[in-house]
């Protein structure tokens, strides 16, 4: 469960079941957080659920001073980083990278494969519309179908987009994926997580 912007939101994830926990550091976002926010946040995480930061073309500066101060288990990086980048990034921090990768048709589904060499994870994503402010957390999905028959990858993925406690049942069916990352569909409003809403994701995602 990704976006989370404070202890209650944390705490409502966490008894969710959620597995990993994202803080985003895009100030586009309105889920944006600081540095110094997300430091307090990651104290309320308890031992076992992986902190992950959400970052978006980060330079080595930023990421110098995000991961001093905050202690974060995971880096997604949700931008338009190269596969060497991707490379440079774990190898400087020694930390697992995830990698977001956005699909709108079959030809998206060749870059999987490119940074399952250089990644520890992926994430399968919508495609951001054009012109769009926000890699990803726009609550679009894309057609599952694309990833049928697609177990084969060699690193660990997850499905994200338009993942709702209504759907996510189908789009499990439909990809084979044994994660899910959502963010929007928690919300109330924009950057504005649910406890209910997180609640009943997780019921649902138990229920599978």
């Amino acid at each position: 469960m990704c976006g989370l912007r404070s202890a209650g939101d944390v705490t409502a994830a966490v008894a969710a079941g959620a597995a990993y926990v994202g803080f985003v550091f895009f100030e586009k976002s309105p889920r944006h957080v600081t540095i110094d926010e997300a430091a307090a946040l990651a104290v309320e995480v308890p031992v076992g659920v992986v902190k992950v930061a959400l970052v978006v073309n980060p330079d080595d500066a930023f990421l110098d001073r995000l991961l001093d101060r905050v202690a974060i288990d995971m880096v997604q990086l949700h931008g338009s980083e190269t596969p060497q980048r991707v490379a440079d990034i774990r190898a400087r921090y020694g930390l697992p990278v995830m990698k977001a990768i956005g699909v709108a048709d079959a030809a998206d589904l060749a870059q999987i494969d490119v940074y399952a060499d250089v990644a520890d994870q992926l994430l399968i994503d919508a495609k951001p519309p054009k012109g769009g402010d926000l890699p990803g957390g726009n609550g679009l999905a894309f057609d599952w179908r694309l990833l049928a028959d697609r177990k084969y990858w060699t690193k660990p993925w997850m499905l994200a987009g338009g993942l709702t406690p209504d759907n996510v049942g189908e789009a499990v069916r439909l990809t084979g994926a044994r994660q899910v990352d959502l963010s929007s569909s928690l919300e109330s409003a924009p950057g504005v997580k649910d406890a209910a809403k997180i609640a009943a994701f997780g019921q649902a995602v138990g229920n599978l």
